[in-house]
């Protein structure tokens, strides 16, 4: 199938920023990918991100965007859907943004099971702040403020996010770039709230400060960790001890959040 890229991209704001071997540019390509599967017309789809690498990504393409405050894009995008709740409403950012400073907004988004979708860009470190340790960022691996190594645990996202009360919850990887439209068209037509994590990778800083030689060699680690979930099923507990598991992991359906309020604005004006 041939795509039309360029039907969504922003005119005169290319070349983007991002560092060569970034995974961003994969993820942004996915993106478009699948809205133009899913025909999602400009005027009628927002995304929303806050700041940092990943959040960069709105600039670039070609419909209603809103760059945020740092960690509140969940809260902008909630307002957008409570405001147009016809709109398809996106959110993009990175694993520091949405699960650090943006944390307590991401787990009450997916409590509510507002029907948006989150695309959490985890490179396991905060890349344009200066290469902070994030929430995700391994346990040992360095960062410039854990440069002996991180000795914090690392959440898992997709878990945080299933936890939470995310309704739909998947994950990709950079490498399996054929792989991330296809996802994020499932989760965009699931009705509440989806999340999709893309594991990618930072070699400026991250990849540096972890003796990565290369991009290749990262992306050859995105790889070698990742599981598909149905092969992880014909798998033991041995052969997935430090493994990935990556597709759709969780689906459920329940009451969606612009649909109940909705129903509150009802009773309140038949009083």
């Amino acid at each position: 199938m041939a795509f039309d890229y360029d039907k969504y991209i922003r005119p005169g704001k290319l070349p983007h920023i991002w560092c060569p071997g970034c995974g961003h540019g994969i993820v942004m390509k996915g993106l478009i990918r699948a809205m133009d599967t899913l025909g999602l017309k400009k005027e009628n789809t927002a995304i929303v991100s806050g700041i940092g690498c990943a959040s960069r990504l709105p600039g670039y393409i070609d419909c209603c965007t809103l760059h945020t405050a740092h960690g509140r894009a969940a809260a902008f995008a909630t307002g957008v859907k409570l405001a147009k709740p016809e709109m398809n409403v996106i959110l993009c950012g990175g694993d520091g943004d949405g699960t650090a400073i943006g944390g307590n907004h991401f787990i009450h988004a997916c409590r509510r099971n507002i029907d948006m979708t989150y695309i959490i860009m985890n490179n396991y470190i905060y890349g344009m702040t200066g290469g902070q340790f994030s929430p995700a960022t391994p346990t040992g691996h360095k960062a410039s403020t854990t440069p002996y190594g991180n000795p914090d645990p690392c959440f898992d996202i997709a878990k945080l996010a299933i936890g939470a009360g995310a309704t739909f919850v998947a994950r990709g990887t950079a490498f399996h770039a054929n792989q991330i439209d296809k996802l994020i068209v499932e989760a965009i037509q699931h009705k509440g709230f989806s999340v999709v994590e893309i594991l990618d990778d930072c070699p400026t800083t991250y990849g540096r400060r972890n003796k990565y030689k290369s991009v290749i060699e990262m992306m050859n680690r995105l790889k070698e960790v990742a599981v598909p979930v149905k092969a992880a099923e014909k798998m033991t507990a041995e052969q997935l001890q430090g493994k990935i598991l990556t597709g759709v992991l969780y689906k459920e359906e329940k009451p969606e959040y612009t649909a109940e309020y909705a129903k509150v604005i009802e009773r309140a004006q038949a009083k």
